[in-house]
């Protein structure tokens, strides 16, 4: 919503539909999109800056901390692309510095005016983290962690009053946990309120919440209440993102079950998802006005015809293409004749004898009447033979939920309409549902053909960049490997340090006056922006859905900050041995930046643009910083 907002403000029309990257803009105004991701990105700088300086209270240690960021040609790259990922690491780096201003402040300014902006501004930008990924919740994490601790040491300190003690607790509890959710709320208020049109995702959504969509075929609709034989209708699998029951000409391939017609699991509106719902014995025409009307109810015997093939909906003894203790749903017969393994028993869920189907409230079970299986439907996806859909099949186990139906779209011209609008949700239904939705498409996310995917393990070492354009100038998203790979020594340097402290002070030996602050400053400081990496990195391990380099880049920042803190403090000890410790500082901090700067300008055709021939090639201009065997620039 802000890079839309941005959009709306310098011209945007809405027009351009944003289908896949490398599409011409044409006419439209996207410029104000990119400088919202540009500016955003451009804040993780100064932030950075302050984090590192509330965290060191060195000005040097502040200054490798952005700079490290700063000469970052990957997030360069991000940043100037109208992504999502500079909104994230925006927020992101704004909740921590926010938390870091407010533990700063936490000794000698508890509940002055700057205390309570800072803990407010922390749970504001926790919301919107979550808001724009749910990435964004290993940012929450972090903080709860920190905060924790520091009410923990409260709680032991008898110094301070009980009622200070609980206001602290009470102060927290509002800004980290009651003002973050009341604002993630909002902004899906208004997510729902202004994105409130039809799209290609509608099939996605449950017949309700899509009966409040403009544009879709339920939006004002209005259709018969009760479903009567001979009505076309579609059915929706009851489940979370479930698709329609869908049929089309193409068959099973061989060896895939019997060789006939394929149905599947469609989560886009199409007229392959109509059925007409008939008795199992006769064929009726709807339209003779001189046959009574008869309703469907629940345990009535049927069959559905598919209305573009006029097959019938049938299942036998086969193995299902995917799930094989399950059976083969296909489409048989000829204009709707076909055998008794067409045959369907309607089960109304919670009904009883004589109870009516009726449209978009009644949950039905299809019950096979001959095998005793229940038609089933899950999230798992069919071959390039099956056009990615979902997998349909029949299922022994009655009581899974995936068996669950509805039907949405019910047409009978004979019976009185209604209309749909009495089923629509409130706002708290439709924030649950799109959030589960959300959640199943995310984890669910699977690799495409030919796509370059990476494995966690690749990232800290900088194995594989992603190529982002491909066109006249070449895009390729890879970090500036100085910075990475110090990042890496960082990582080892600082846990090495860190033990050598704490060995230190168990064992009670006494470090000068002089350097005492900057230990204990440096332990501190790396131990928050390590938990940071980890928390940021660490669950990408365990994640089932398909992974990008790109991923790594909020881990990024809390790596570099923690390598500018460890630089600056080993040239510190370093140079304090020297008689000149200052001038041999200087100098070190000095060569060190100017080679970050050289390695930055080295690398950034890959962030601004490359031309002529790939690295690969012979006499490329690009051979020489192609470093690893595996980038592909």
């Amino acid at each position: 919503m802000l890079i839309g907002l941005f959009g709306v403000l310098t011209g945007y029309d809405g027009t351009f539909p944003f289908l896949k990257p490398g599409d011409k803009y044409g006419d439209a105004e996207y410029v104000g999109m990119r400088v919202c991701c540009v500016v955003l990105g451009g804040c993780l700088v100064p932030f950075a800056f302050v984090i590192g300086w509330d965290m060191t209270k060195s000005l040097s240690g502040a200054g490798w901390a952005a700079s490290a960021i700063l000469f970052d040609n990957g997030l360069v790259t991000l940043s100037q692309y109208i992504l999502l990922d500079p909104v994230l690491m925006f927020f992101i780096m704004g909740s921590v510095m926010g938390n870091t201003r407010f533990r700063s402040l936490r000794d000698r300014h508890s509940f002055s005016f700057s205390w309570w902006f800072w803990l407010s501004f922390t749970g504001l930008f926790l919301a919107c983290s979550v808001s724009v990924k749910f990435v964004g919740l290993f940012v929450v994490l972090y903080v709860g962690i920190f905060t924790i601790w520091d009410l923990w040491l409260m709680l032991g300190d008898l110094s301070l009053p009980l009622s200070s003690t609980v206001r602290h607790f009470a102060s927290r509890t509002l800004c980290l946990i009651v003002l973050p959710i009341a604002s993630y709320l909002l902004i899906f208020y208004v997510h729902l309120w202004v994105l409130n049109k039809s799209g290609s995702g509608d099939g996605f959504f449950s017949s309700s919440f899509q009966s409040q969509l403009r544009g879709n075929s339920l939006y004002n609709a209005s259709m018969p209440k009760e479903v009567a034989f001979g009505a076309v209708l579609t059915l929706k699998n009851h489940r979370t993102g479930g698709g329609y029951l869908h049929s089309h000409w193409h068959l099973y391939p061989e060896g895939i079950g019997a060789r006939q017609q394929q149905v599947t699991a469609y989560t886009h509106k199409d007229d392959n998802n109509k059925w007409t719902i008939k008795p199992f014995d006769v064929n009726i025409d709807s339209n003779d006005p001189s046959i009574s009307i008869r309703l469907v109810k629940h345990g009535d015997v049927v069959r559905l015809e598919h209305v573009a093939t006029k097959r019938n909906l049938h299942s036998h003894k086969e193995p299902a293409p995917l799930t094989k203790r399950h059976y083969q749903v296909t489409g048989y017969g000829e204009n709707g004749v076909g055998d008794a393994n067409d045959v369907w028993k309607v089960e109304i869920v919670g009904g009883k004898e004589g109870d009516v189907l009726t449209t978009i409230s009644s949950r039905l079970k299809l019950v096979h009447f001959l095998t005793g299986c229940a038609l089933h439907s899950h999230n798992k996806q069919l071959p390039k033979w099956g056009y990615e859909q979902m997998e349909v099949t029949c299922s022994q186990n009655l009581r899974d939920r995936n068996n669950l139906w509805n039907v949405e779209d019910n047409y009978f011209p004979r019976l009185p309409n209604v209309s749909v609008q009495f089923y629509a949700q409130n706002f708290f239904q439709k924030f649950l549902e799109s959030h589960a939705i959300m959640l199943q498409g995310n984890s669910g996310l699977k690799p495409k053909e030919g796509e370059v995917t990476s494995r966690p393990w690749q990232w800290p070492i900088n194995y594989r960049g992603q190529f982002f354009s491909g066109n006249q100038y070449r895009i390729y998203l890879l970090g500036n490997p100085l910075i990475w790979w110090v990042n890496l020594v960082s990582l080892v340097v600082f846990l090495c340090l860190a033990v050598y402290h704490l060995v230190c002070e168990q064992r009670g030996y006494e470090r000068s006056a002089l350097f005492k602050d900057d230990w204990k400053r440096m332990v501190s400081a790396g131990f928050q922006l390590f938990v940071g990496w980890v928390l940021h990195y660490a669950p990408f391990w365990v994640m089932g859905r398909v992974l990008y380099y790109h991923h790594y880049f909020p881990a990024v920042l809390f790596n570099s900050m923690l390598s500018g803190v460890i630089i600056d403090f080993v040239f510190k000890m370093v140079c304090s041995r020297r008689s000149s410790s200052e001038v041999t500082f200087n100098w070190a901090e000095s060569v060190l930046f100017a080679v970050a700067a050289y390695s930055f300008f080295a690398y950034a055709p890959l962030s601004y643009g490359m031309q002529g021939p790939l690295s690969t090639e012979p006499n490329s201009t690009y051979s020489a910083i192609r470093l690893l065997d595996s980038w592909e620039f």
